[in-house]
């Protein structure tokens, strides 16, 4: 198919944010591409899902074998009615159901060498009798015109070596992409062979670097000096660059790409420009991406010289020893025709032993490598090797997928060559009790994969977990599936919750796995509950539609976090997962985190007195209320991201704010005089327009939209350059103009072309149902009406300023006649009904904050989650058992680190310290305790004189009031004091009063333990026993 054609079929608004990622050529190739996936366990249908989610052109699904209930606990595409049908034929109707664009077929025979050629070069339509399009060409030019016109990639998962081997073998006779990808238990492996010359177009997933110029030398080589504001360190020795906007110097602009070198005081050499023109000003230097040739070792010879990922020696031993233990797995299983037994002493010795005996690995160069084999770690692998888990192939799926999306679109860096991942720390730590082989035999359900590794004790007790998890998008379903494959919150007295405020849209059907077409428009939490109760029907899945912030806090109340026990957060903005955090902070719940953007990936827990709490990064809360200076967006904008905040305003200023002004002023009767500068009644008038009376048709609609769009992309440039024309040059001697400025040009309006069009029916359409007036999508009517109205003329503008010091200090630029006339106008205008308001809400969620986000990525952080998830479960653990997760599959980095501990805080002269979980319990007592004796009870139990008590931001008392306030306080209950200060009493089922704490001698960075007054107690077991393992409130005493 042509580039042109895939590009008109390609559905951009499903695959939106995908697109952010990939960009256009790239997912044009993944459209026309062909992937041959074999085996169709657990891992094989993370593949699956993530390969059609993603859009890739057609599926072939490869696996014979009869479902088993193992499968079950991560094969989310088969249940017990499938019980003994081919896994491959089971699977075929819903990975197709995913997305009904891509091509899901079944093979039933065995791969051949037929199958592959079939499989590589389609049949192209001809007449019967005639022959087929290539007869006449030579095998080696039909494979060329095909790979050319689609690309195929072969996947291996849950497959015997000799397969591996042979199939590899014929991938590589043919010039097809082949992956190796298995798990087994909590180790997995996989293995990338695209050939021996494998052009890499685009490596990096980091846009170009661009930088604007001050200078550029004549001479051999040129000097190039970039603007204060520009940091050479970004670029590097060797990076190619081309230029663009340079006056003078103009042979430079749209060169080819010219390599640099980077100067130690930060100009940059660029080659010879001697016999150049002379420099003037202005211009920008830009990278341009170098593509990179990778060289894959096959896999006979790849065995035997591993090349690892790692990201240290350390981690490359492990990895090469993780290799031996696979290769001993596969000479077992030849050798017995069956995988070891779960927990099984003896299979696992002779899995250690052959890996004793197993030809020694060499380096990639050939020489002998002299390492010793890790036996404990070979034993721990063929102990658990027999259990099939949901969070492992989620983890192996994802990264087995980027991987065809790397062979496809040659986009991203793929793996050099194997990769071992293991997740063995989810197991007791050394000295704890090990799962039996009577506990992990199987029962013949649907955890038996699970109880494989972990025994049927453990299942039990996710069983009769209660958990909440906090967002049902991208992340959240993956969790949730997760949840529902081992079995979380399925007991007799478990649950989990799902809370989501938003709906779903057809942008995240590529990405949030529990939503089909029919479900777009109704709520996340909803679909995703019942489509988690079809994955498990024993899981019992509770959604509410209610976000989780301040304003419900009385929905999510104590009662509400005293029946969980534990929380996942899947939320897309750092304040959402700072206040959830701080809500499990405050409830002592343990809490699961995870995010991503673009091919970057993290997954987090934090547990109540074991690690750190969580804190969002001061960069992400800033990026999040980052706000641009209102002269940048109107006049000056560099960045996508000043043109989209732009529009932003301007659609909440004309049909949100505006409505609301002039509301007010009809309701409040308040003058013109009285508002907000001169902004405010600049808004008006441009509400207001060439219109001077309200509109009544939409023809009038459609003369102030054209009167806008003149006011906006004509005038209002006209005006702009009258103050700063195009030559105007600053006094260190640059053009105003030149980079990060771009010098607009006035438009001219013309009705023939569609983005003029477009922005005046859209207007005029916003217009009218701000006026409660019928609207109008007819493109050709409406062309033909502007060509009956004139264009307007000259309006009055805002006046336009260098930046926004000298906006706020210019006087408003209305005079009192104009103030007379405008105050007229409105009279007029307030005689008719109140105008609407437009929230467009969901343009500002989509608009307002594109993450670029991808599948892959989603499916690996819930996959981490998932293993974080056992160790809670598990009972107590050290710090050191635990992992914060980070990864970026663009560029093949994986990274395991442990939490930190919580910060030790004290004070000298107290005998006892605390942390960010601790909090000083204080029970109200029967009759309740006035301040006064609060303060004493705190004087006496904890040594504490306090100087200031605050709830909330009410302060209820301060030792620097006079005695006589202070006694008026003193005498109340604490309760009576807070409804005094707040005008709010304690909520119904509301256990304890939080207040905060000043103290004498407290030093500028002191966080005392925030007071919980007790209005009643729990006394329930389950509070007991968490009482008993984490004692307050001494919290640790020295």
């Amino acid at each position: 198919m042509a580039a042109l054609e895939t590009s008109k079929l390609l559905d951009e608004e499903l695959y939106s944010r995908q697109l952010y990622v990939l960009d256009l050529t790239a997912m044009q190739r993944i459209r026309r591409a062909k992937v041959l996936l074999s085996g169709l366990q657990g891992l094989g249908a993370e593949v699956a899902k993530n390969l059609v989610l993603m859009g890739v052109g057609s599926l072939t699904l490869h696996d014979p074998h009869p479902t088993c209930w193992s499968d079950l606990a991560a094969q989310f595409f088969l249940s017990e009615k499938d019980l003994e049908r081919s896994r491959a034929e089971a699977s075929q109707e819903p990975v197709a159901k995913l997305n009904g664009a891509v091509q899901v077929c079944v093979h039933t025979g065995d791969i051949t060498e037929e199958l592959l050629l079939d499989f590589q070069v389609p049949s192209l339509p001809h007449s019967p009798g005639e022959p087929g399009p290539f007869l006449f060409l030579s095998r080696a030019v039909v494979l060329a015109l095909l790979i050319t016109e689609s690309t195929q990639v072969v996947v291996l998962t849950a497959s015997k070596l000799e397969e591996q081997l042979r199939v590899g073998a014929l991938c590589r006779k043919l010039g097809i992409c082949f992956l190796v990808a298995d798990t087994r238990g909590l180790v997995g492996q996989l293995f990338s062979d695209f050939g021996k010359d494998f052009t890499v177009q685009d490596p990096t997933e980091a846009e170009p670097l661009t930088a604007a110029i001050q200078h550029i030398s004549q001479g051999s080589p040129g000097i190039l000096t970039l603007r204060k504001e520009a940091d050479a360190r970004y670029f590097r020795d060797g990076d190619l660059v081309t230029f663009s906007g340079i006056e003078g110097m103009v042979e430079l602009n749209g060169c080819d790409p010219r390599p640099i070198r980077v100067r130690e005081d930060g100009t940059l050499e660029i080659g010879n420009t001697a016999i150049f023109s002379h420099y003037l000003r202005g211009g920008a230097v830009t990278e341009v991406k170098k593509s990179e040739t990778v060289s894959h070792k096959p896999l006979d010879v790849a065995l035997l010289q591993p090349r690892v990922v790692a990201q240290g020696p350390q981690e490359a031993d492990r990895a090469r020893c993780l290799h031996q233990a696979f290769r001993a797995l596969h000479q077992f299983e030849r050798l017995n025709g069956r995988l070891p037994q779960p927990w099984d002493p003896d299979d696992a010795e002779m899995v250690v032993g052959l890996a004793r005996s197993l030809e020694p690995l060499k380096g990639t160069e050939g020489e002998p490598l002299e390492e010793l084999l890790d036996e404990a770690l070979v034993q721990r692998v063929a102990l658990s090797s027999a259990g099939s888990l949901s969070p492992m192939a989620a983890m192996l799926g994802a990264v087995a997928a980027q991987e065809v999306l790397k062979a496809i679109s040659r986009k991203f860096m793929p793996l050099d060559q194997w990769l071992y991942f293991d997740a063995l720390d989810c197991l007791p730590e050394d000295g704890k009790p090990l799962p039996t082989p009577e506990d992990c035999a199987p029962r013949r359900c649907r955890y038996d994969g699970q109880i494989a590794v972990f025994g049927a004790g453990f299942q039990e007790k996710l069983g009769q977990q209660r958990y909440l998890v906090v967002g049902a998008g991208a992340i959240g379903c993956e969790l949730l599936k997760g949840f529902a494959l081992v079995g979380l919150g399925a007991g007799a007295s478990g649950g989990v919750t799902v809370a989501d405020m938003d709906h779903i849209e057809r942008s995240n059907l590529s990405r949030q796995f529990l939503f089909r077409t029919q479900d777009v428009g109704r709520p996340k939490a909803e679909v995703a509950a019942e489509a988690t109760h079809r994955l498990n029907s024993d899981l019992r899945v509770t959604p509410l539609t209610y976000a989780l912030d301040r304003t419900t806090e009385h929905i999510y109340e104590d009662n509400f976090f005293s029946r969980v026990d534990g929380v996942a957060a899947a939320l897309d903005s750092f304040r959402a997962r700072h206040y959830v955090a701080a809500r499990c902070t405050h409830y002592l719940k343990p809490l699961l985190e995870a995010g991503t953007q673009g091919t970057l990936g993290h997954a987090s827990v934090f547990v109540p007195h074991v690690t750190e709490a969580y804190r969002a990064p001061a960069s992400g809360l800033a990026s999040e209320d980052a706000t641009y200076p209102v002269c940048t967006l109107r006049h000056f904008p560099s960045a996508v991201e000043h043109t989209v905040q732009w529009a932003r305003d301007e659609f909440e200023g004309l049909f949100c704010l505006s409505a609301e002004t002039i509301n007010r002023h009809h309701q409040e009767l308040t003058s013109l005089a009285e508002t907000d500068g001169p902004q405010e009644l600049t808004l008006l008038e441009e509400v207001l327009g060439v219109l001077r009376e309200r509109p009544q048709t939409w023809q009038d609609c459609v003369v102030w939209a054209l009167g806008h769009w003149q006011r906006r992309f004509h005038y209002g440039i006209m005006q702009l350059l009258s103050r700063f024309p195009p030559d105007k040059v600053l006094e260190d001697g640059t053009l105003f103009w030149s980079d990060p400025k771009q010098c607009p040009e006035p438009l001219e309006f013309d009705a023939s072309q569609d983005t003029h069009l477009l922005y005046v029916l859209a207007a005029a359409n916003l217009y009218a149902r701000m006026h409660g007036l019928p609207g109008s999508r007819d493109q050709t009517a409406l062309r033909e009406l502007l060509k009956l109205l004139p264009l307007p003329g000259p309006q009055p503008l805002a006046p336009s300023f260098p930046n926004d010091l000298d906006r706020a200090g210019a006087s408003a630029e209305f005079g009192p006649e104009q103030l007379k006339k405008l105050h007229q106008v409105l009279e007029v205008w307030s005689g008719s009904p109140p105008l609407e308001p437009l929230k467009f809400e969901k343009s500002k969620r989509i608009v307002g904050q594109i993450i670029p986000a991808i599948a892959t990525t989603t499916a690996a952080v819930a996959g981490l989650v998932g293993l974080e998830l056992y160790k809670l479960v598990g009972g107590p653990r050290p710090r050191s058992a635990f992992r914060h997760s980070y990864l970026h599959l663009a560029e093949n980095r994986f990274d395991c680190r442990v939490p930190c501990a919580p910060a030790i805080q004290k004070l000298h002269y107290l005998t006892w310290t605390w942390t960010c979980w601790n909090r000083l319990k204080v029970p109200a007592g029967q009759p309740e305790k006035t301040l006064e004796l609060l303060l004493a009870h705190l004087h006496e139990q904890f040594g504490l004189r306090v100087t200031m008590l605050l709830h909330g931001k009410a302060l209820l008392y301060s030792a620097r009031w006079s005695p006589n306030k202070q006694a008026q306080r003193l005498a109340l209950r604490v309760t009576e004091l807070v409804q005094q200060v707040t005008g709010r009493m304690p909520k119904p089922g509301q256990r304890v009063l939080v207040l905060e704490l000043s103290c004498e001698g407290e030093e500028e960075d002191t966080t005392f333990p925030p007071l919980h007054y007790e209005l009643w107690q729990d006394s329930s077991p389950i509070t007991r026993l968490y009482g008993a393992l984490h004692p307050e409130p001494t919290v640790s005493t020295q």
